[in-house]
């Protein structure tokens, strides 16, 4: 037997039956002073005698009345360090119900004979009074007065506590003075071991100016940033607006940065997947919050459809895409997710957290290569998977550019391995993870993209599965492996140089959570053979983002850190294209996502061309693979 635990067990039973009789104790003696007060306050403080004795008659009445009808109302069963409007009201609903009963026993036994009508609607107002305000003052002193060890503490350290909670602080500086601020606000004040003082807001809405917060003043616009700070000494600085425009967030920083102070930033709403917004989640300002993409609006309900319940397949699932593909696809309830990686590190990763945040699904992790067709058939038949998400594939274009024939059998024959395996144990649905990069390819790595999703169109547009069979198309992810984001911050903390390949390349760019949120629901809108194309907003200049990571980085571009020119690598372009020649842009129903109608069945090119670059991918020869990639895709334009 565990003797701590048991002890532990009894001390908390002891407290909890010391808690509940001390608050009933305390409810007996105020509700026997808001019956007395009631008489007093109808008599003018003098009683007469044949009042006096109705009050003794009736006080016990009154009193077993009342705390029974506050037990079942619950007024016992609460944590009053938390005491909030629920409870409230539930003291009113309470006090009026017990008053209704006494007053309706009263008026059918004696018709009001010998009683005063006005006491029981005194009493009524000084029962709410004194029983919430007991309350109320419970919460004040759990909160400002009170550590969380159980028992009383002495005066001594209480006024430590007052001390520390407003003399050793930071002093907070929150912009943003809508429901993020107020919630942050609310957490920081309840939590005394943040050790942060709110000492204002700002907000660029005028009708908020010269309000208050909790008490807290909003003290200016945004534009006012660095007069505030110098008026309130502040030491940070909260940007808590979830969704704000880029130009407005680089002016935030900036204005931050030229006040020397410290400066953090809530998650985005795409990053905050349930939506809550708490102070575990503030962090440093990165570069996708000022990409100042906008809120996503999800059908949640058209995608649990196919989601919640079923078995769902990702491939490529360590990756920086399919890991969050995992998570997002948690959200829904799955009756199982099967995991498939070539990468045991960052596989195991993801098992492990998605074990940890979701212990009812099923979580199942198979080491396992896209280019191995038979492993991949097992793997379909052992779990019967109905949805396919596919993001498994070879991305980096300068490696590709030098081992071609790794992106013939990685990203085209292990999609088709991918594509059999679904038809043959009768996949619902088949999700194909695409990029900007396979529009007019000038590189193998878009030629080998392309190449799939011509694979991945032909087979509801040929009318070869019942599958449904949807390609998702879209740009540069902030963030992810092999991305510009985390080049560029490695060569930054080296103190540069920062290395642009041309000062006027351009890129389509969008956060993770975003992207995968924007798949998921493409995903519920497709019945088969579609491009789903996710809206990047504008394309950013990759100088601009240099020096934008720079200038984040607290130094600035071209005085501490260099940037320099080095030329674009082998198969990129200037600039990326989301939409090939001949498809037709068709609108949805939701503002981020089109469609995209392209040739409906292209065997006539693919049929034996495949299996001849597959081949020809066996003797590494780039020349022959650039060529009959080039059969294949006639928009391709080999570097």
């Amino acid at each position: 037997m565990d003797f701590k635990k048991l002890a532990n067990v009894m001390i908390k039973s002891t407290l909890l039956y010391r808690n509940f009789f001390l608050i009933l104790a305390m409810d007996l003696f105020f509700l026997a002073s808001a019956f007395y007060f009631a008489y007093l306050i109808r008599f003018d403080f003098i009683i007469p005698q044949q009042f006096s004795i109705s009050l003794y008659q009736l006080l016990p009445l009154f009193l077993i009345t009342k705390i029974v009808i506050f037990y079942f109302f619950d007024l016992y069963r609460g944590m009053w360090r938390y005491t909030s409007i629920s409870d409230l009201f539930n003291i009113i609903k309470a006090s009026s119900l017990s008053t209704l009963l006494m007053v309706g026993f009263i008026l059918f036994s004696t018709r009001f004979h010998g009683f005063s009508r006005s006491v029981f609607v005194i009493d009524w107002c000084l029962t709410i009074l004194f029983v919430s305000g007991i309350r109320l003052c419970i919460r004040i002193y759990f909160e400002h007065f009170c550590d969380d060890n159980p028992g009383s503490i002495p005066i001594w350290k209480t006024l430590s506590t007052f001390k520390r909670k407003y003399g050793d602080c930071k002093r907070l500086l929150i912009i943003g003075a809508g429901n993020c601020g107020e919630k942050i606000y609310r957490e920081i004040h309840d939590n005394a071991r943040l050790q942060y003082r709110v000492v204002g807001f700002l907000d660029d809405d005028s009708d908020k100016l010269g309000k208050k917060i909790h008490g807290v003043p909003v003290l200016g616009q945004i534009k006012d940033i660095r007069k505030v700070i110098n008026k309130t000494k502040a030491d940070e600085v909260l940007i808590a607006i979830s969704s704000t425009i880029p130009q407005k967030m680089r002016n935030i920083v900036a204005e931050c940065e030229q006040s020397g102070v410290t400066f953090k930033t809530i998650p985005s709403m795409g990053e905050l997947i349930n939506g809550d917004v708490t102070v575990n989640g503030i962090r440093e300002v990165a570069y996708s919050d000022l990409l100042g993409r906008e809120v996503i609006r999800l059908d949640e309900e058209k995608i649990g459809v196919y989601l919640q319940g079923q078995c769902v397949l990702v491939t490529g699932a360590g990756g920086s895409i399919g890991s969050e593909l995992c998570r997002q696809i948690c959200r829904f309830r799955p009756k199982c997710l099967l995991l498939i990686d070539r990468a045991e590190g960052p596989l195991y990763e993801i098992e492990l957290e998605l074990k940890q945040n979701f212990r009812n699904i099923k979580i199942i992790t198979l080491l396992l290569d896209v280019q191995d067709k038979k492993q991949l058939e097992k793997a379909f038949e052992a779990y019967g998977s109905q949805t396919v998400f596919h993001a498994a594939a070879y991305k980096h274009v300068p490696l590709l550019e030098l081992q071609p024939w790794e992106a013939v059998t990685n990203n085209i024959q292990g999609t088709l391995n991918i594509i059999e395996a679904a038809k043959k144990f009768n996949v619902e649905r088949f999700v194909f993870v695409s990029t900007d990069k396979a529009v007019k390819p000038t590189s193998i790595m878009g030629a080998s993209k392309r190449v799939a999703e011509m694979l991945i169109q032909n087979q509801n547009g040929c009318g070869l599965s019942h599958t449904q069979f949807i390609i998702v198309r879209f740009g540069n992810v902030v963030g992810s492996v092999g991305s510009v984001v985390p080049l560029f911050k490695k060569q930054i903390q080296k103190g540069g140089p920062v290395t642009v390949t041309h000062p006027e390349v351009t890129r389509y760019f969008m956060t993770i959570p975003e992207a995968c949120q924007l798949i998921l629901q493409a995903c519920s809108m497709g019945i088969g053979s579609e491009i789903f194309l996710l809206e990047m907003g504008t394309s950013i200049k990759i100088d601009d983002m240099a020096r934008d990571l720079i200038r984040l980085s607290g130094f600035e571009p071209d005085v501490d850190i260099n940037i320099e020119y080095i030329g674009l690598r082998p198969g990129e372009k200037l600039y990326e294209e989301l939409i090939i020649e001949g498809e037709g842009v068709v609108p949805t129903n939701h503002e981020k996502i089109m469609v995209l109608k392209g040739k409906d069945c292209n065997l006539p090119i693919l049929n034996g061309k495949i299996d001849d670059l597959i081949q020809i991918s066996m003797t590494q020869d780039a020349k022959k693979i650039k060529a009959k990639l080039k059969e294949i895709v006639p928009e391709y334009r080999p570097y």
